[in-house]
């Protein structure tokens, strides 16, 4: 796996930083965040959309199980270099669509510079701010989801 498109610009000290950081992130809100970065698109997605990836990735990863349906993915499509921030709809009933998509930019500027792991950590920074106005955390919150990176 050390040969994948995915080590070009991450290693597995920089996921136990992503992973760190969710783990943080959490603590201030009820919000569950999970970050997937994948390389290939499979061979029935060739011509399928970042958001529509996003949604599979989502679906896949159980993410609209959560108590109140405050899932949040980060995910990074490397074949079409391609991000895409997909909130629930517990999250979408108050933050509006432009809040991640201005994240996403914020992101994908930082990539640019080719601070690919800067990137992510602000993004997933600015995710949990967001997230914890709207979603605090609760006297009993549990964390529903890993904070593994998933690839």
């Amino acid at each position: 796996m050390t040969t994948s498109l995915i080590y070009h610009f991450f290693d597995d000290d920089d996921f136990l930083l992503i992973s760190k950081k969710i783990k943080e992130t959490e603590k201030i809100t009820a919000g569950e965040v999970r970050f997937a970065i994948k390389e290939d698109k499979p061979l029935f997605g060739k011509s399928v959309s970042v958001r529509d990836l996003a949604v599979r990735e989502f679906h896949k990863l159980g993410m609209e199980k959560t108590r109140d349906r405050t899932g949040i993915l980060l995910f990074i499509d490397l074949a079409s270099r391609q991000f895409y921030i997909l909130a629930d709809e517990g999250i979408n009933s108050k933050v509006k669509r432009e809040t991640w998509d201005l994240i996403r930019d914020q992101m994908q500027k930082e990539f640019k510079l080719g601070h690919y792991l800067e990137g992510i950590l602000s993004a997933i920074e600015n995710v949990g701010e967001i997230l914890a106005s709207h979603f605090p955390v609760k006297a009993n919150d549990v964390n529903e989801l890993s904070n593994k990176v998933v690839t």
